[in-house]
């Protein structure tokens, strides 16, 4: 499993080994069942157990704004903020040629189709900062951008509480390039 190093994995193997058979049993159905129920949102690619996921079905989001993020992890970081009030798209991966991975691989067409289909005014790139998210959202962007559509991307800068002395000079270029007035 990702980020699960081989001693973490052995410890997890020798507990669950440990466990009286009704837990294990019990662990094994709720993986299985998770398994069997969760799904990817028709409408965004969240995860969920329903037809649409919960901010898919919220009458009370701004459905003309997406968000668009490399993984289900992000959207449930941004979520926790209870800042963004808008929909997002999951694109379960970022475009990564050395891996081999294209824009066939990642949900971009269920992206351009969502977005041919609704009113959408403005496309948040949340993807991540490194060479495939930077990637990723020069793409997309790209084939937005002849539809009309606001594109956006998240403002990066220097973490709070960190020292300037420690700061790379991508990360400070970034924050000079944002600054904003106080």
């Amino acid at each position: 499993m990702p980020g699960i190093g081989a001693k973490t994995a052995q410890r997890m193997a020798f507990y669950v080994l440990s466990l009286p058979q009704e837990e294990a049993f019990s662990l094994s159905d709720a993986v299985r069942e998770a398994a069997e129920k969760i799904h990817r949102c028709a409408k965004c690619c969240n995860l969920t157990d329903g037809e649409l996921c919960p901010v898919c079905r919220s009458p009370v989001r701004n459905s003309s704004t997406i968000c668009v993020v490399e993984n289900v992890e992000s959207l449930m970081a941004i979520e926790k903020t209870n800042e963004y009030k808008g929909t997002y798209h999951v694109l379960h991966g970022s475009i990564s040629p050395l891996d081999e991975i294209g824009p066939d691989d990642i949900t971009v067409k269920e992206l351009l189709s969502r977005i041919n289909s609704e009113e959408i005014s403005e496309v948040i790139m949340a993807t991540g900062s490194d060479v495939e998210g930077e990637l990723t959202a020069m793409y997309i962007s790209k084939l937005l951008k002849p539809l009309g559509i606001k594109v956006t991307r998240l403002a990066y800068g220097l973490p709070v509480g960190s020292d300037l002395q420690y700061a790379d000079s991508v990360t400070l270029t970034r924050a000079f390039a944002g600054r904003q007035l106080l």
